[in-house]
Parts: structure tokens; C-alpha cells; sequence
């Protein structure tokens, strides 16, 4: 259908900048700081994040990619030998480089294994184990790796985001509509609690899904003529998540969540009313209904993530009101994956949707 038309101001700004930060303006503040050798922003940045998980593990891959971030880590771990942070940033940079196939793979093995034993309980050194895994710059088992983070926090966003896309690597060359994957992803969103974003998990999964068949030629390359997202179980993922993001993200009190909801229901209203986040059971499972809470503040450090993947799949299945909702929640956080998928452009792919949803630029 054709969107609603514009709303009367617009904080979408220029083109995209692939920040890997997103919206964690104290993280952007600290890494400008580490690139100008002030490591003690650094370190008082992860002494406050302290056991928040999710938050530590986004922070740490940040500031890994600083590239004096090694150099400056080594320094701090001079003057403070037993800090966990600074062998936990040594490692994540390690890993950083590794993964872009500029460092030795072994070292940043090592270098994890020794954040790992420093500080037992922290899953961000078994997080850089399944980087390197995920990238296969190392033979370890991508599985055991994301067991070990689990077992740490069950809920750890980014290495669940990694192990789908383990998986879905799995026997590209068959679109199997029962593949691991989308079990794997069901599985996850119903453990997870109501207001967690691995409720959005089966998205990711999808898509990550759909990029391992095109680049095998299983499928078109070209998204838009796949039919990946028209298929049955694509429209009640889809509808699932949508429905989640309106109950746990488009309930906030400012100008873009207002917006947002605005556009999302112009183009589809949410069904009934006084809904929990339970009526459509656990994401692309029809699972047990969740039990509603309210959502955290602040919000998770990644969800950006999850609404890029969002959007990328409602454009991709004709839901343009929808997807312009979404690209307005995402405002300038935009990231790299899934727009590249398979191996596009991901600045013209994002061009070409914010066009295709909000008639702009």
C-alpha cells in the first residue's frame, strides 16, 4: 500500500554512517577519547557498565576497532596488571583484527582464554571465541563457544545473533522451510522474557537465512524478487515481531516513537486492543503466551540492531507503512547488516528503502 503522507518534521538526517556505536553516545565519547591515547575514559566507561552484560560485550567490540586500541590497551595493562577490562579490551582487539584478517587468529585465541580465566564469570571473552569462530579464522565449534556465553547469560544478544548466523550457513545449497535455524530462533525467543529482543531473533534468522541461499544461488540475489519473506511462515514471523516492537518499543514518550507509531498504524492497526506482548505466543512459534512486563529503560544497547533487520524485512515483504515506521525509529543508527545482504551496496539498499517507504533520500 502507499504510505501515509509525510509527517510534519523529519529527524532521519543525512545518509547513513554505519556507526557501530549506535545510539550509546557516552560509548562514542570514550572511543574518540582511547583513539587520543586516554585510556582512563575507557576505563571508567567499564567499571561503571560493570556486569550488564549485553552492554559490556557492545562496548568492548566498540572499542576494540579504535586501531590504537591494542597499543593503548598494552599500556593500561601496564599500570594495572590484574585489570580485567584492560586483557578483556587487549583480547576484543585482538579479535577485531583477526576477523578483518590483519592479526594472528591464534593470539587472539589466546588472548580470550586469558580474559576468560581473569574474570570467570564475564561471557564477553567467549563472545570474541565465537567471532573468531563465526569468522572461521580458528577451528573452534561455534556451538560450544555460544554455550559457554549462555551458560554466563542466557539471554547475550550479540552471540545469539552470531550462532543464527552459524547456522543458517548450514546446507545452503536446499531452501528447507524446517531448517535448524528457524528452530534455533523459535527456541531462543521463547526462552527469553517478554521484553527481551530476542523476541526478534526469528527475523534475524530469516535473514541471515536468506543470505546464505543466495550466495549459494539457491535463491535470486536480488531480495526484492527472492520471495523469501512471502512465504507462510515469513508473514507470521513477521507479523509476530511487528506486533512485539509495538508493544515494547512504540510505547516511549518521544517525538520519534510517537511518530513511528503513527506511521505503523496508519499502515496496519495493531490487533485488538489492550494486548500484551503474549498474544501471539513466542515469535514464529504460536508458543505459551509471555508474561507482560514493562519495558526497561534504558533501552537495550542493540536493539537498533533488531530494527534495522525489522525494517529490512517488512520492505522486503511489501509492508511499506510498516517499514517507514521502523526506518524512522532507527533514525541515523543504521547498520551494515542485513542492507548488504547478500553482497549489495548497503548505503544504496538503505537509499533505496527509506525512497521506497518515505519517498526520501
Amino acid at each position: 500500500m502507499t504510505p501515509p503522507p509525510p509527517l510534519g518534521r523529519s529527524r532521519l538526517g543525512g545518509g547513513p554512517t554505519f556507526d557501530s556505536a549506535l545510539d550509546d553516545t557516552e560509548l562514542v565519547t570514550v572511543r574518540d577519547e582511547l583513539a587520543r591515547g586516554r585510556w582512563a575514559e575507557t576505563r571508567r566507561l567499564l567499571a561503571d557498565t560493570g556486569d550488564d552484560w549485553d552492554l559490556r560485550g557492545h562496548r568492548l567490540t566498540v572499542l576494540a576497532e579504535v586501531p590504537a586500541s591494542t597499543a593503548w590497551g598494552r599500556e593500561w595493562l601496564l599500570a594495572e596488571p590484574d585489570s580485567a577490562d584492560a586483557t578483556a579490551l587487549l583480547a576484543c582487539a585482538a579479535v577485531h583484527r583477526a576477523v578483518r584478517r590483519k592479526g594472528d587468529a591464534a593470539n587472539a585465541r589466546n588472548l580470550c582464554r586469558a580474559a576468560a580465566r581473569m574474570a570467570p564469570h564475564d561471557p564477553t571473552p567467549w563472545l570474541g571465541l565465537l567471532l573468531l569462530a563465526h569468522a572461521g579464522v580458528t577451528d573452534d565449534e561455534p556451538a560450544r563457544c555460544f554455550g559457554q556465553v549462555r551458560a554466563r547469560h542466557p539471554e547475550h544478544h550479540h552471540a545469539h545473533h552470531l550462532m543464527a548466523a552459524c547456522l543458517a550457513a548450514h546446507k545452503a545449497g536446499h531452501d528447507d522451510p524446517l531448517h535448524e535455524v528457524y528452530d534455533f530462533a523459535a527456541w531462543a525467543a521463547e526462552q527469553a522474557p517478554a521484553d527481551s529482543p530476542l523476541a526478534l531473533l526469528p527475523v534475524v534468522a530469516h535473514a541471515e537465512r536468506f543470505r546464505a541461499l543466495a550466495r549459494a544461488g539457491t535463491v535470486p540475489r536480488d531480495p526484492a524478487v527472492s520471495g523469501h519473506w512471502a512465504g507462510r511462515r515469513a508473514r507470521q514471523v513477521l507479523k509476530t515481531a511487528f506486533d512485539w516492537w509495538l508493544e515494547w518499543d512504540v510505547n516511549d514518550t518521544d517525538d520519534d516513537a510517537d511518530d513511528a507509531a503513527e506511521w505503523a498504524r496508519a499502515g496496519r492497526a495493531p490487533a485488538g486492543t489492550g494486548r500484551t506482548a503474549g498474544t501471539g505466543g513466542a515469535a514464529g512459534t504460536g508458543g505459551s503466551p509471555r508474561t507482560a512486563r514493562k519495558p526497561a529503560a534504558p533501552p537495550h544497547p542493540r536493539h537498533k540492531v533488531d530494527l534495522n533487520f525489522l525494517a529490512h524485512a517488512k520492505l522486503h515483504e511489501g509492508r511499506l507503512a510498516e517499514a517507514a515506521a521502523l526506518l524512522i525509529r532507527i533514525g541515523p543508527h543504521v547498520t551494515r547488516e542485513p542492507w548488504a545482504y547478500p553482497d549489495r551496496d548497503p548505503k544504496a539498499a538503505y537509499r533505496a528503502a527509506r525512497r521506497a517507504a518515505l519517498g526520501s533520500r
